[in-house]
């Protein structure tokens, strides 16, 4: 009995040892991942002051050019009556609209200057500004 009570106190040590030493890897490995967590939370953290860094930029961009945008629409809004003024004020010139539409079929810088007495500036103007509408910038 006596030796029966001394195995059985020999396999409960060698069970809490076993215990222990699975307590302690435990231990180990889950300070092993609390690092690679911090170290995981450190890279998302940049990553996100980075990702905040880039859209303050972007919102700013935005910004000047909605500012940039409502002043062009400032500018070019009154042009369509300008053009009708400027065309009523001399019928006999032909008309600055049907010089772009000359432009649109494809009519050069010197067929502007001839058909529609247009200077050769105002003609190069018309011809660059239907290429402009046609090749948008990227």
């Amino acid at each position: 009995m006596i030796t029966s009570l001394v195995a059985s106190v020999v396999a409960l040590a060698l069970c809490c040892l076993v215990l222990l030493g699975l307590c302690l890897w435990l231990l180990r490995r889950q300070r092993q991942q609390a690092e690679q967590q911090a170290k995981r939370d450190a890279i998302r953290d940049r990553r996100i002051k980075e990702i905040d860094s880039r859209l303050d930029t972007f919102l700013d961009g935005s910004v000047r050019m909605g500012d940039q945008l409502h002043e062009l629409s400032r500018l070019v809004t009154p042009l369509p009556d300008r053009i009708t003024q400027l065309e009523q004020r001399d019928p006999n010139n032909f008309s600055f609209s049907q010089a772009a539409k000359l432009v649109g079929m494809g009519a050069s810088v010197d067929d502007l200057t001839q058909s529609c007495g247009l200077s050769q500036s105002e003609a190069e103007l018309m011809s660059k500004l239907h290429q402009a509408r046609r090749d948008p910038p990227r």
